[in-house]
């Protein structure tokens, strides 16, 4: 219903690429500010007088509060309108991102990447839902690709956009480049976005809401501290334990909810379920590579940041060329066969990774990342098309903000993983606790970046069997 009457509106087709800009645009800023700063956290923290390791909740917030909310505001987006919703979160994005880039306090800053997670977690939510919404079938997977590209591009070039950014100017600039982009994109949108047409006024599960945001909120504290003091510890644990708990109150009372927050009869329709865990397999993988890759290139290959950045933006480079190709392809020959191309690439190049070392010419480590990029380019545009195809019109914010979440998590599982089996894999190397890049012993790094590769190969092989299975059964 909700797509015919956009599909009737000349004002809406005729900007519909427009639309999609717009869209794609403020997609790209919310993902970058989860990577971006990373490069910068140990200006941040030299600036504002903070250890190192309280500088990194700068990033660490930032995930904790896009991941509580996403469920939330996805469902809202359903509710009250995904047009309304995503209009509110670039204005407090914007907000956020001025506060973020003075440079006054520590926890000043923490308040501004809160405000800032708000909006993007409200953008990210409905992002794909309006785009479904608003294109004609037959080209909605070119436009949900173009939209991956961005997410794709946001997630990964932040540490090439902020070393050139840091290159010239303050680290306060990082954010302030959101303020005028953000601007442009809000006055586009006031006049091009239709009005919402798909509002079902249902009312907000608060139970599941608040044991959500509790869920991710303990369980992402516990993953983040746990990194710095061990994941022995009783605290962490602790925090593991009320996650656990939490799960479960959360399942039992969302089963019982007339509308829930999520309704799990989502997972029944196996194209959904196996499409959103293929992604977060995916991102996983992709942010071992993100970890690992600026180690290689420059401590152990002691390239220069910037030529290290310019290196790594290849990925992104290539995904962006490649996603509105496979997402229009897909259009015509459907999205499983591509998916399965995309991730066999995705494999191949985590192989060639795990296969490298000091001795690998520098063309050839950079060739990889192109692959690595292509693979992408051709499996998340196909493979978010599954994801939105699968659900009913009613459904759509929720299962864009499920597809959001799968990648934040996949993100924070990713981060999270290669930084333990990296230095687990180098301190069994040593003989001692290893936290950090031994200088003088690339050695020891290129064992660790090998059984860390070996990880991302068996992670990567799960999603490619999974769609291999699907692509063999399907009928």
């Amino acid at each position: 219903m909700a797509e015919k009457s956009y599909l009737a509106d000349p004002h809406v087709q005729k900007h519909r690429w427009l639309i999609l800009a717009a869209v794609g645009l403020f997609t790209f800023m919310s993902t970058l500010d989860g990577s971006i700063v990373n490069i910068a956290l140990p200006v941040i923290s030299k600036d504002l007088k903070v250890p190192m390791n309280q500088a990194e909740w700068v990033v660490s917030i930032y995930l904790i509060v896009i991941c509580a909310l996403l469920l939330l505001f996805g469902k809202l987006g359903d509710s009250l309108g995904k047009i309304k919703i995503f209009r509110i979160g670039t204005v407090l994005f914007i907000i956020g991102s001025l506060f973020a880039g003075f440079n006054g306090s520590f926890p000043m800053l923490l308040a501004a990447r809160v405000v800032q997670a708000l909006g993007a977690s409200m953008t990210m939510s409905t992002n794909n839902g309006i785009i479904t919404e608003i294109f004609p079938f037959n080209e909605r997977g070119r436009a949900l690709g173009m939209i991956g590209s961005f997410v794709a591009l946001g997630s990964i070039a932040g540490p090439g956009i902020g070393g050139i950014v840091l290159a010239h100017l303050s680290w306060g600039y990082i954010f302030w480049l959101n303020v005028p982009i953000g601007i442009v994109t809000i006055i586009v949108g006031q006049l091009i976005l239709p009005k919402d047409i798909t509002m079902s006024h249902d009312h907000i599960d608060r139970t599941g809401a608040v044991t959500m945001a509790l869920l991710m909120v303990s369980l992402f504290t516990g993953i983040f501290l746990g990194q710095e003091v061990g994941f022995t510890n009783p605290a962490i644990l602790a925090l593991f334990a009320v996650a656990l708990i939490v799960s479960v109150i959360f399942v039992r009372t969302e089963n019982r909810q007339a509308k829930p927050l999520l309704s799990f009869s989502l997972f029944k329709n196996k194209q959904f379920s196996l499409s959103l865990l293929c992604g977060f397999l995916i991102f996983v993988t992709n942010f071992f590579f993100n970890v690992i890759s600026p180690f290689y290139l420059e401590n152990a290959r002691e390239l220069k940041p910037n030529v290290a950045g310019y290196i790594l933006m290849i990925f992104p480079i290539v995904q962006v060329i490649v996603a509105p190709i496979a997402g229009s392809l897909s259009d015509r020959i459907g999205p499983e066969l591509i998916t399965f191309v995309g991730l066999v690439l995705i494999l191949l190049s985590q192989i060639g990774y795990m296969l490298t070392d000091l001795g690998t010419p520098l063309w050839l480590f950079t060739a990889n990342i192109g692959l690595v990029g292509f693979g992408n380019g051709i499996f998340q545009a196909p493979n978010n098309t599954i994801v939105m195809n699968a659900v009913a019109p009613k459904d759509l914010g929720i299962a864009g903000g499920m597809n959001a979440l799968a990648r934040n998590l996949g993100m924070v599982i990713g981060i999270s993983s290669a930084t333990t089996v990296l230095f687990s894999a180098m301190s069994y190397n040593k003989g001692q606790h290893v936290t950090t890049y031994l200088a003088g012993q690339p050695e020891v790094f290129i064992y660790g970046m090998h059984v860390s590769f070996l990880i991302s190969i068996l992670i990567c092989a799960v999603a490619t069997a999974i769609t291999g299975y699907r692509l063999i059964t399907r009928h």
